[in-house]
């Protein structure tokens, strides 16, 4: 069998892959390198040349693409949500959902599973947490952002009224309940338990300080060369243009509908773009998956390319920002700020209805 196999949706995702193989290798628990496979779905995101550079960078044995298929592939799925005005109906409907949308993956499904070790899994909410229950395949789950459950605890939320029998019956592989509650889910792997709300027997703590406090240079190098097409024109700008002795970075997200994310960006710039009464250089790192043009609306700005996760920052020598901004981005892994503001919901209020935003306060 094949030693481990790491199953990815995000930027942040592979990012921590890469820790973990690292981590294997710094510790001794991997004699060489590439014994691991990075599959790499494209269901919400476009990974662009990231692969090339992960298989030239020797961490993997290989990098495998996976056209994972969402539900509005499937039309026959639709006809499961309908609300048949009855918790018993409606359950017998998710059931039958269950199975459906676990079996209908299988033809994309580019490996065979069963045939590795260790599976991890990041976001398993996704179609293949479905598939790897309905085949009966056990897996780790992994947490799809830094404390994220922390603020948006998403099977508690997706499951809400009735989730302990809900619970009970997905612990059963009846129906499907991601982070944790799935049956075939061995545990999942979460940053800091003492942060959250509710518990779950298969938490497992495991923080991402720890995977990588202990990196050394040539550890560091390889991630910048997986993830930075072009290091050199990154350093480049980082270190020069009008005011750059004051930077402040303001991390994007795909939030709302364009015009009002437009005005939220806008608005953060004008409120914390200056540093100690001085006009800051601003640069703007978009979301992988933002698709409002930040170059053409904020051509004032210096706009770095999306495809890396932030912290990948963390390892461009000598690099100092005066602050870094986020609305939900958890910054608490950022080592290259001075001060880190996370706004969070009551900034949020502003532009949209609490509801939307403020789901962990609907969970009951």
């Amino acid at each position: 069998m094949k030693k481990r196999i790491y199953i990815c949706h995000t930027y942040y995702h592979v990012y921590i892959a890469c820790l973990k193989e690292l981590n294997l290798l710094k510790d001794g628990k991997s004699a060489i390198q590439g014994q691991a496979s990075l599959l790499l779905s494209s269901l919400s995101n476009d990974f662009g040349d990231l692969r090339q550079r992960a298989e030239k960078s020797g961490l993997f044995e290989e990098v495998i693409p996976y056209e994972e298929k969402g539900e509005d592939f499937f039309p026959e799925l639709s006809k499961y949500h309908r609300d048949r005005g009855n918790i018993l109906l409606n359950m017998f409907a998710r059931i039958k959902y269950t199975r459906q949308m676990g079996k209908l993956q299988a033809p994309f499904v580019p490996v065979d599973l069963r045939g590795y070790q260790d599976i991890y899994v990041f976001c398993d909410s996704d179609p293949i947490g479905y598939y790897l229950n309905v085949h009966k395949i056990y897996y780790h789950a992994l947490e799809d952002g830094l404390d994220c459950i922390r603020y948006y605890d998403t099977a508690r939320y997706d499951n809400r009224g009735h989730f302990g029998l809900k619970a009970w019956m997905a612990a059963r592989n009846i129906i499907f309940i991601q982070n944790g509650y799935a049956k075939y889910c061995l545990d999942m792997e979460v940053n800091d338990i003492s942060v959250l709300k509710y518990s779950c027997p298969k938490y497992r703590e495991v923080s991402r300080k720890s995977l990588t406090e202990g990196l050394g240079e040539k550890e560091k190098e390889i991630l910048v060369s997986i993830f930075v097409s072009d290091r050199e024109k990154l350093e480049r700008i980082l270190s020069s243009g009008e005011g750059h002795e004051h930077k402040v970075l303001v991390l994007t997200e795909p939030l709302c509908d364009l015009k009002t994310r437009e005005r939220i960006f806008k608005d953060i710039i004008a409120e914390y773009g200056c540093v100690q009464g001085q006009k800051a250089q601003i640069l703007m790192k978009p979301h992988p998956r933002d698709v409002l043009d930040y170059e053409k609306l904020f051509s004032e700005c210096i706009v770095l390319d999306g495809k890396f996760p932030m912290e990948i920052l963390n390892y461009i020598k000598d690099l100092v920002f005066d602050r870094v901004v986020t609305v939900f981005t958890v910054p608490d892994a950022i080592l290259f700020a001075k001060e880190k503001l996370f706004l969070g919901e009551d900034f949020m209020d502003r532009y949209e209805a609490p509801e939307i935003h403020r789901q962990n306060e609907q969970i009951s």
